[in-house]
């Protein structure tokens, strides 16, 4: 197996572009956040706001009907699409033109919206990250992942990461695996885990930061709203996904001395995202 590159400070200080002080929101990026079902709209509130923590001018969430109400009162900045139906996704369309999209967060596996998804992933050209059961969906359909388009990103855990590759008998057998499955489908795969890796082809990178605090519900949910703003925000897939499990982490490491480990959640790490940016600020 290659010598991973570790994700450090040197490697993100390398890659991260402050914000211009003459920026506005329409030059910040646009991206869309498909998520949600009955029961699991909580999932499209922590992506879609990570996504606007992260520095993202606009962010929309497409959410199924029973999600309006809710997204529009937990978040105010963003802005909502609604699905024709009530309790899950069954269309997708939209007439805005976001920058990044990302989808799968809550969305379950209804038939209908196994199809939505198809049907989706059928004409889209935005660069999009995948998430949580639109990942569950592909894993069924295996013949759509040749629908992604180049250096689409992937974010499994390690159950929806054997659902896309087979099982694997040793880790090195999981990484050869990986970089096989990354480099069969031109994608960039952020290995959720202790630690995190990102398969791009046959490099492999290991996050450095995180703790075990961030093994909670809905930590999935934030780390793919804040990769997806940096997509929208004109970083590189790679160095988004780079970018994105480093500052999640990092949020983790300047909380814990506060929170502990069992008391910091999902929506804890969206609260310190300001501060995990400025100690990159620091560095410059």
């Amino acid at each position: 197996m290659m010598q991973p590159i570790f994700i450090d400070k040197n490697e993100i200080i390398k890659r991260y572009k402050p914000i211009d002080s003459q920026t506005h929101k329409g030059i910040q990026g646009h991206a869309l956040i498909i998520a949600g079902s009955y029961g699991k709209i909580g999932a499209a509130v922590l992506a879609s706001n990570s996504c606007l923590k992260t520095g993202c001018g606009l962010v929309t969430a497409y959410v199924p009907e029973c999600g309006y109400q809710i997204l529009q009162i937990s978040n105010p900045e963003v802005m909502t699409l609604t699905d024709e139906s009530e309790k899950y996704i069954s269309n997708i369309t939209f007439d805005i033109k976001p920058q990044a999209i990302a989808i799968g967060p809550g969305l379950g596996q209804e038939t209908e919206t196994q199809k939505a998804v198809h049907d989706f992933l059928k004409t889209n050209k935005i660069p999009l990250v995948i998430d949580a059961d639109a990942l569950n969906i592909l894993s069924n359909n295996k013949d759509w992942l040749a629908l992604l388009q180049p250096k689409t990103i992937v974010t499994p855990h390690p159950k929806e990461l054997e659902r896309l590759i087979g099982k694997w008998s040793t880790e090195a057998d999981k990484f050869d695996k990986t970089i096989a499955f990354s480099r069969q489908y031109n994608l960039v795969v952020v290995m959720k885990g202790a630690p995190t890796h990102i398969i791009d082809g046959g490099t492999i990178y290991e996050n450095t930061t995180g703790n075990a605090a961030l093994a909670t519900a809905g930590s999935g949910d934030v780390l793919t709203g804040i990769i997806t703003s940096l997509v929208a925000q004109s970083y590189k897939p790679v160095d988004a996904a780079i970018m994105g499990v480093y500052l999640h982490g990092l949020t983790a490491d300047i909380a814990l001395p506060k929170t502990g480990y069992q008391s910091f959640i999902a929506s804890d790490i969206i609260k310190y995202l300001g501060k995990a940016f400025l100690s990159l600020e620091k560095s410059k």
